[in-house]
């Protein structure tokens, strides 16, 4: 099993960008697991220039497949005092299959002070919690196997929404915010709750904004949520969180998903 490290360490530079390549165990379907994808595309953008602060927020689109060899360009949009607007582009032999815009962003004086977004009631893993991963269930997409899961609730117990632990299995050496890039397409998309037989779904764009500094957790485990209030005419729009381990929020975000059925 290749591991995100691995994977990164192994991309060659050529003329405007790097070029590597996508294991089978990192697929999903017949493309990457948007998360790897999106990683690729951090990391090059983050290579690509100097000095860059924060993460602020990604704007993601999920154009294509991505498998196999695959190329990645980062280009500076734009950047001034305080801000840097960095697009990354990840193709394949299918051709575009991944466009993102990074916002980089340095801490700013303000008098408005908020946050109050609460974690959800669903304490963080402990010795009693069964650790699973993609490796016991049979069909599920290949690159499942690269996490650990723990998950309580009940199929059904709450429709439109899942509620998950998450955590990178082999995350030695990973930049922190490539690491949250990661994970944060980690869950099903939340209508396949309300599926009673299965279709295919695609996401379509991702919206991930983070809401401090250098994302931080203990012992590697994040928590995700994604909940749909709306899925319709083959079109579903879920909001989704992320907070680490001691219930600091850490991301909100959203994704637009394709239900093909």
């Amino acid at each position: 099993m290749t591991g995100l490290a691995t994977l990164l360490a192994a991309l060659e530079p050529i003329e405007g960008g790097w070029r590597g390549h996508i294991p089978d165990n990192w697929l999903q379907g017949r493309t990457a697991y948007g998360g790897l994808s999106t990683a690729l595309a951090l990391h090059a953008a983050k290579a690509s220039d100097e000095d860059l602060p924060a993460l602020r927020s990604a704007q993601i689109s999920f154009i294509g497949p991505l498998a196999g060899d695959v190329t990645v360009r980062a280009t500076r949009l734009r950047r001034g005092r305080n801000a840097a607007f960095i697009q990354a582009d990840v193709e394949s032999e299918a051709g575009l299959g991944l466009r993102a815009v990074f916002v980089f962003m340095r801490d700013q004086v303000s008098k408005i002070d908020r946050a109050a977004g609460n974690r959800p009631d669903f304490a963080r893993p402990g010795p009693d919690d069964r650790v699973y991963s993609g490796t016991e269930r049979a069909g599920v997409p290949g690159f499942l196997t690269n996490f650990e899961f723990v998950d309580r609730r009940e199929p059904g117990e709450h429709p439109a929404e899942w509620l998950r632990w998450v955590r990178v299995k082999d995350r030695a050496g990973l930049d922190p915010e490539v690491e949250l890039a990661l994970i944060g397409d980690c869950l099903p998309p939340a209508a396949m709750q309300l599926m009673h037989d299965f279709v295919p779904l695609s996401s379509m764009t991702w919206l991930l904004n983070l809401l401090g500094p250098v994302p931080a957790t203990d012992d590697g485990w994040w928590l995700l949520s994604a909940r749909t209030d709306y899925a319709r005419a083959g079109s579903s729009s879920q909001a989704m969180g992320i907070w680490s381990a001691d219930g600091t929020p850490v991301a909100e975000q959203m994704q637009s998903v394709a239900i093909f059925g």
